[in-house]
């Protein structure tokens, strides 16, 4: 008979992936157990691309591990992290942004200011009609390939010794310590403890073509990008590996079932993304629609992220709420699990259940 490991993670997501990589790295024995596959169609952690960046508002523990887990990302090779550089835009008087400023320069990430005039003469592919307008450029920071991310983690896992299983698994667990990073299945698994704490979201994602033989939007020629000047929340990726030019809202749609929700674009979100594309993009004002991806995010209620213990069942951790902005911090949500549950030590107030409401108020992006 097989002995049992010393540690279950269930979900293959970049969280519990890397979070089965570092317990195994630090010697424990870990079984990983993933419902479909790891980077599925729809997973949190799917899909071709995520930007990480280091600029977090004030929230200077988001930076910090944006940092680290940019450091991991980096040793761990295999092309997956382009360093396109990200450009924050931004009015001057965006206290958001000038927190950004501060907090970067307080924990030595490297950044850039220009002017408007500056960014117009740089990136004359993107149209800046506000002269308040001004980009806080992070020339360290890119884009991810998520799903490839995902799967080659898993494989140096399984590689490293980690026990790889597609199955199911659902509380409660009787014997053994398990973490549940199971992203929008968690207030499912979870009903009457996360039910209302974790808020899955519909969110839609759009990729246009460019014009043949234009290389202005590639990433070669521009960055990775968030438009903190726009009230749509507009983010975008440049066109990598011919997928085209990625663009999406960040902003929380309707309620969304990870298992049964519709995951058909809809014709009044890419109108809307293509009325924003003619603002601030003019010569994609009328690309192709090359591809489009239906996700979720699952965020708590201001979107820090939950790592904890479950408060009935002492064997058994929670770790999500991640959508939006947390795949980025794999690697370092991976190594501070690892932590926990090796040396033992207190949750940190920002990640703890307790600090969860009921409502959405956003406040970390």
């Amino acid at each position: 008979m097989l002995k049992s490991p010393d540690f279950t993670v269930v979900g293959a997501g970049v969280f519990g992936a890397w979070t089965a990589w570092h317990l195994r790295r630090a010697g424990a024995s870990v079984r990983l157990i993933e419902a479909w596959s790891p980077g599925h169609s729809r997973s949190s952690s799917g899909g071709e691309t995520r930007i990480i960046r280091m600029g977090y508002g004030a929230d200077e523990i988001y930076t910090r591990m944006a940092m680290r887990s940019l450091e991991l990302w980096k040793d761990f090779g295999g092309g997956l992290f382009h360093r396109t550089g990200v450009l924050w835009m931004a009015r001057q008087d965006d206290p958001y942004s000038t927190a950004t400023r501060d907090t970067l320069a307080r924990t030595g990430a490297p950044f850039e200011i220009a002017d408007a005039g500056s960014l117009a003469r740089q990136y004359p592919q993107i149209r800046l009609d506000d002269e308040r307008i001004y980009g806080i450029f992070e020339p360290e920071s890119g884009v991810l390939m998520a799903r490839r991310s995902v799967a080659a983690v898993v494989d140096d896992a399984v590689e490293r010794g980690v026990q790889y299983e597609i199955g199911e698994v659902r509380p409660p667990v009787a014997t053994g310590t398990v973490v549940f990073a199971c992203g929008p299945w968690l207030p499912k698994l979870f009903p009457d403890l996360l039910g209302s704490r974790i808020f899955p979201t519909r969110q839609e994602v759009f990729f246009f073509a460019p014009p043949a033989g234009d290389f202005r939007f590639n990433s070669t020629a521009m960055p990775a990008w968030i438009d903190f000047s726009d009230p749509r929340g507009p983010y975008g990726v440049p066109d990598i590996e011919g997928r085209g030019f990625k663009l999406a809202l960040h902003r929380h749609g309707p309620a969304f079932d990870p298992d049964t929700g519709d995951r058909r674009p809809s014709a009044a979100a890419l109108e809307e993304a293509r009325a924003f594309l003619g603002e601030r993009f003019p010569a994609l004002a009328n690309a192709p629609l090359s591809e489009s991806r239906v996700c979720q995010y699952e965020n708590t209620s201001n979107g820090d992220l939950l790592i904890d213990r479950h408060p009935e069942f002492q064997n058994i951790w929670l770790v999500g709420g991640g959508s939006g902005h947390g795949f980025k911090h794999g690697p370092a949500v991976g190594e501070y699990v690892s932590k926990r549950l090796l040396d033992g030590g207190l949750v940190d107030p920002r990640f703890a259940l307790a600090t969860k409401a009921d409502s959405q108020h956003q406040t970390v992006y």
